[in-house]
C-alpha cells in the first residue's frame, strides 16, 4: 500500500471499515512511513479533541426553564387528546412488537447452513492471504501434498494435478469451516490464488456447481465423490468454473 492509497483509506481505517487484508497492509505501511504515521496521529488527536467536554456547553438553567415553559402548553394541546383516544391502539402495537421480537427476529436472523459455510470459506480465504498463512505444506507435487494430510484429518482429500492446464499446485494446509477441520488445497493461475476446500459429505449424490460472489471473490461449491468442495478466488467467474470442471474431470478419471 502506497502513501496516496493509505490517505484515501485513512477514515475508513479509523472507522473500522477495512477488510482484514487491507487493514494489515495499512498497519504495515504505518510502521514503515513516518509521514503517514504523523498524519494518522494527527487524525487521532483531532477525533479526541472533538469528543472533549470543552467542545460542548450546557444551557443555563434560566434558558432551560424558558424553553420548557414555551413548549409545554403546545405539547399538551397537540398530543394529550390524541394519546387518550389511542391508548388501546398503542398498547396493542407494543404487545405485537414484543411478540415479533421474541418469536420472529431469531428466525429471521438465523443464517442457513450454506450461508454460514460461505462466510467461513471467505474468512478462511482472506486469512490465507496474510503473510505466512497460505500453506502448511508448500509443494507443487501432489504426491507430496496428499500424504501430508494423513493422520491430520479423518479423511484423505483428493489432490488433483492441474499444472498442464495452467493451474499450478502451491501446497496444502489445515483450515476450519462448516464447524469442522477441512483440507485446503492451494493453486495459482498467474497472480491469482485459488483455495479449494474439501471435507466429507453426508450425501452420496453428485451436485452441479453453485456460484456465489462475496467481498470481491467468486465462489463455487459442489459435491462429488462423497466430498464437499468449495473453490474461492479473485479469478473471474468463467476461469473459476473452468478450474472446477477440471477438478471434477480429474477426480472422475481417478487422477
Amino acid at each position: 500500500m502506497g502513501c496516496d492509497e493509505l490517505r484515501r483509506f485513512l477514515h475508513a481505517y479509523l472507522d473500522g471499515e477495512l477488510d482484514l487484508v487491507r487493514q494489515v497492509e495499512f498497519e504495515e505501511h504505518l510502521r514503515s512511513c513516518d509521514a503517514c504515521s504523523r498524519i494518522h496521529q494527527a487524525q487521532l488527536a483531532l477525533r479526541s479533541a472533538l469528543k472533549s467536554d470543552e467542545m460542548y456547553f450546557q444551557a443555563p438553567a434560566h434558558l432551560a426553564r424558558k424553553v420548557r415553559m414555551a413548549t409545554q402548553p403546545a405539547e399538551r394541546k397537540t398530543w394529550l387528546p390524541r394519546v387518550r383516544m389511542l391508548d388501546w391502539f398503542g398498547a396493542a402495537i407494543a404487545a405485537a412488537a414484543v411478540v415479533l421480537a421474541i418469536f420472529v427476529s431469531p428466525v429471521l436472523l438465523r443464517r442457513s447452513p450454506k450461508e454460514q459455510v460461505a462466510r467461513d470459506v471467505v474468512s478462511a480465504h482472506i486469512r490465507s492471504l496474510m503473510p505466512g498463512h497460505l500453506t502448511d505444506m508448500p509443494s507443487s507435487e501432489h504426491h507430496t501434498v496428499k500424504p501430508w494430510f494423513a493422520g491430520k484429518l479423518d479423511f484423505s482429500p483428493p489432490v488433483p494435478d492441474l499444472s498442464d492446464e495452467g493451474f499450478l499446485l502451491v501446497g496444502g494446509r489445515l483450515d476450519y469451516a462448516a464447524d469442522r477441520p477441512v483440507a485446503a488445497l492451494v493453486y495459482r493461475k498467474g497472480g491469482h490464488v485459488i483455495n479449494l476446500f474439501a471435507w466429507p459429505s453426508v450425501s452420496t449424490h453428485e451436485s452441479a456447481e453453485a456460484a456465489d460472489a462475496r467481498q470481491g471473490y467468486n465462489l463455487l461449491s459442489w459435491t462429488s465423490g462423497k466430498t464437499n468442495f468449495w473453490a474461492i478466488s479473485d479469478l473471474n467467474a468463467s476461469e473459476l468454473r473452468q478450474f472446477a470442471g477440471l477438478v471434477r474431470a480429474r477426480l472422475a478419471a481417478g487422477t
